[in-house]
């Protein structure tokens, strides 16, 4: 980390680094979308004017606002704006539907509620009215901004430790918890991206998940500590996004390890030249990274690949760093920065740190994620190597017990991702009233790919050295895994409740 990059990160709150920015480069941009720019000046000086607006309307220091908003410069100003009134802001991941967008807004009591109106063809000022939420406002075009004054507002709020932001994990077949940060934590998060990508001020980003998720303001961090600007991307889909990621030069794209596998795909079907020729490094995290993806990246985008480990709870926990080896790249999540304390219980991955949040809504999902020195508890399972990096190996219930033998699901994803065969896979245990559980392989194929058998794929598997008792007992092949809408994280649930109830 720069020494500039270094003294912002001091700053007690994100208004306070936003602020900082703006004096030391506030020319420079900040947010690219489509034909439209924002600098960092611009950044600090709208969004007073959307905090004098809100507080017209009545929103004070710890009033609740929930936003749920797409990827938009628009959708940034109003979150700045909140964070300049030291307001509480829940955002809510666009893609939610009543019931988890009615379980949020009962939770926190949002006295305010911001929605696009019609968006991607759904209402949701109509969602809004049918869940009663309160204060309902639009947010779409910048015309739809509050304005007001900034004479008007109280002083910035100094305290960086206040609960001030409510995330949301993803619901499964639970109702989702409500996570607490306060502006320290995702600082913390953001400094620790930073600190392991090593940006400068020449590289543009780009934005391709939505804002609302944790990696909004994780990533919002780095650009205000680097003072480089991101593209937003309100729907990130290939090749349509090509064009954009051309003209504004992107070096620096990701997000996931699905995005990974989408710009290797479009790479693959232009041989010969480079789909963005700007482009240096792909970086993300969210969901665990086959070995073999990683060179094949490498060798064939021609780019650098950095991937992490975060959460909702803690948005950065690890990073993979330029310095780290082929190798260290391929089969770790990186490293943890300085402050981030990981200890190994039990097989578990456990936090202590800055970054980590401060708990849940509920008191006693809190009491339960935390044990009695502190350290939270991700219920993934890992190891640590000799050189501090973290090898990730599953989660607490992601381990299939066939035959009283524990089986890494992660094991064997990671083998069938070198099947030439295998565009995507994911394992999982099906009930079996023998074995206790069998091991079921579920894969995408690639285009044109011949359709796999069990009997390949055992095979496969075995010339990979993979332990007998492990090897599938099933194999599905189906069109695409179902994943969420975020990251694109594959829903295992989904295929459990779709094939545990059939007997093959």
């Amino acid at each position: 980390m720069n020494d500039t990059a270094r003294a912002l990160g001091a700053s007690r709150t994100l208004w306070e680094l936003a602020a900082r920015r703006a004096a030391l480069t506030p020319d420079r941009p900040v947010l690219l979308q489509d034909d439209r720019s924002l600098t960092f000046g611009e950044l600090c000086e709208r969004a007073e004017r959307v905090a004098a607006g809100l507080y017209g309307m009545g929103v004070r220091p710890g009033t609740v606002v929930a936003w749920q908003l797409p990827t938009r410069i628009e959708t940034a100003l109003l979150s700045f704006a909140l964070a300049r009134l030291g307001a509480v802001q829940t955002p809510v991941i666009p893609y939610c539907r009543d019931r988890e967008v009615g379980f949020a807004l009962r939770r926190t009591g949002a006295e305010f509620f911001a929605v696009p109106g019609v968006w991607r063809d759904f209402d949701h000022a109509a969602m809004a009215r049918r869940l009663g939420a309160r204060g309902v406002f639009r947010v779409y075009g910048s015309e739809d901004l509050p304005d007001g004054d900034p004479a008007v507002l109280p002083p910035p709020p100094a305290d960086g430790t206040a609960v001030r932001w409510i995330h949301w994990t993803s619901g499964t077949t639970s109702d989702p918890k409500g996570v607490l940060h306060t502006d320290r934590s995702l600082l913390a998060g953001g400094s620790c991206l930073a600190h392991a990508l090593g940006p400068s001020e020449r590289d543009v980003g780009s934005i391709a998940f939505p804002y609302a998720h944790i990696g909004g303001p994780d990533y919002t961090v780095m650009l205000l500590l680097y003072g480089f600007p991101a593209v937003l991307f309100e729907r990130f889909a290939l090749p349509d996004a090509l064009a954009d990621c051309r003209r504004h030069g992107v070096t620096v794209a990701g997000g996931s390890t699905a995005f990974y596998g989408m710009f290797l795909a479009e790479q693959r079907g232009r041989p010969g030249s480079r789909i963005v020729p700007t482009l240096r490094l792909l970086a993300g995290g969210g969901a665990p990274k086959p070995p073999e993806l990683y060179h094949e990246v490498v060798r064939e985008l021609g780019v650098q690949l950095l991937h992490g480990y975060g959460m909702t709870e803690v948005p950065m926990i690890t990073m993979g760093r330029p310095d780290d080896s082929a190798h260290q790249l391929a089969t770790t999540e990186g490293r943890p920065p300085e402050g981030m304390e990981i200890r190994i219980v039990g097989g578990e991955v456990r936090l202590r740190g800055e970054a980590v949040c401060r708990g849940y809504l509920d008191p006693a999902q809190t009491a339960e994620a935390f044990d009695a020195d502190g350290f939270f508890r991700t219920g993934d399972l890992g190891h640590l190597t000799g050189s501090g990096h973290l090898v990730l190996t599953g989660r607490l219930k992601d381990v299939i017990i066939r035959k009283g033998e524990n089986i890494s699901a992660r094991e064997i994803e990671d083998l069938l991702h070198g099947h030439p065969a295998v565009r995507d896979a994911a394992v999982i245990g099906l009930p079996d009233r023998d074995r206790g559980e069998r091991v079921c392989a579920v894969v995408e194929q690639p285009p044109g790919a011949p359709e796999l058998t069990l009997a390949e794929v055992v095979s496969y598997l075995r010339a990979e050295g993979l332990s007998v008792h492990k090897l599938p007992e099933r194999l599905e092949v189906v069109d695409a895994l179902p994943r969420n809408d975020t990251l694109r994280k594959v829903l295992k649930y989904k295929l459990r409740e779709r094939y545990s109830g059939t007997v093959k």
